[in-house]
């Protein structure tokens, strides 16, 4: 008997890693079948920037999903974590008036599970078809010395292009501009250690509850397709996309200096989750500065313009008036309360 040390026997299985990469690159050439270069399993990805870009400038992004990773290993639901992915990430891009341009992932995991990880990566492909993004690459790493059985994560990274004179910034925010929120689809990927909390102090078994797991599955909305149209037409001067801090701490993040978001909280239209959340013992200074609470995103525009928007919006998104800007110290300044 061979007292020979393999890679195997340490847990990491390149096979079974290379079948994936074989995988990822089947499911991609659909997106590459008019192009020369497919990047899949090369070292580097070349993607050429289109020539109708005027000027262009690189917009990055990166983020993960949190601990809603956790809900996807306890439902052993894994098709929808990957849009909650590539959503955080291009969102992001959007606030700097750049559009989706590229897309590389990163999966850490315990041992490498085909079908999870299938159902991981169609995910972020749905993503990015989405985003009109290209998935040009990334990278699968088997850890099983870091992670322990069942665990994993993931992170993206997202590049996108923006036109010189499209690119937002503060200083297009003035005095009597409105505040628009759209509607989230839900809790999006931010404040699942909360939830998950609320959830064991509760001794509540969300994997016997229908609407439960719908809720806190629920994919991140991707807002690419209505707001890079507003971006082209120049009908918003600024947005912010309300993620961890919830709207008071990435508002803040736009707002020039003697410029103060005033918004009316009784205008905000919650979603039954945070409803939930709220009557399961979350006090609402902690539900505001850790949630959505159902304004996924939000634009900053000339009043005379909310009519136009309106238009590039299904029913489910409608964006709709929760304040204002106007002169002073204070960044952001909330009013009044949600009607949970």
């Amino acid at each position: 008997m061979s007292n020979n040390l393999t890679y195997a026997q340490s847990g990491v299985n390149i096979r079974s890693a290379d079948k994936f990469v074989k995988f990822i690159s089947k499911i991609t050439s659909k997106q590459n079948k008019n192009k020369k270069q497919n990047n899949i399993g090369n070292f580097g990805s070349v993607t050429k920037i289109p020539s109708n870009v005027k000027r262009a400038y690189l917009v990055a992004s990166t983020d993960g999903v949190g601990t809603k990773i956790e809900i996807a290993n306890e439902l052993n639901k894994f098709d929808t974590i990957g849009i909650d992915l590539v959503a955080m990430s291009v969102n992001d891009i959007l606030v700097q008036g750049g559009k989706p341009f590229i897309f590389l992932d990163y999966i850490s995991i315990n041992k490498i599970i085909q079908k999870k990880l299938k159902d991981i990566l169609k995910g972020i492909y749905r993503g990015c078809k989405l985003s009109n993004c290209e998935l040009v690459g990334g990278e699968t790493a088997e850890m099983p010395g870091t992670y322990s059985k069942g665990k994993f994560d993931i992170a993206g990274f997202c590049v996108g292009l923006a036109e010189e004179n499209k690119i937002l910034k503060q200083k297009n925010i003035k005095s009597n501009d409105v505040i628009v929120a759209i509607p989230s689809s839900g809790l999006h990927s931010n404040g699942f250690s909360l939830v998950r909390h609320v959830l064991k102090k509760n001794k509540i078994n969300y994997k016997k509850n229908k609407k439960l797991k719908k809720w806190l599955l629920e994919p991140t909305k991707i807002y690419v397709e209505e707001i890079s149209k507003l971006i082209k037409l120049r009908l918003i001067n600024g947005c912010a996309h309300i993620t961890g801090g919830g709207i008071k701490d990435n508002l803040e993040r736009i707002i020039p200096t003697g410029k103060c978001a005033k918004i009316n909280l009784n205008k905000i239209k919650t979603k039954n989750v945070f409803s939930w959340l709220k009557k399961n013992n979350v006090t609402e200074k902690e539900m505001l500065k850790t949630f959505n609470c159902g304004v996924g995103f939000i634009l900053i525009i000339k009043k005379k313009n909310i009519g136009k928007i309106k238009k590039y919006f299904s029913k489910k998104y409608m964006p709709y008036v929760i304040g204002e800007i106007v002169k002073g110290n204070s960044k952001v300044l909330l009013d009044g309360k949600i009607s949970w």
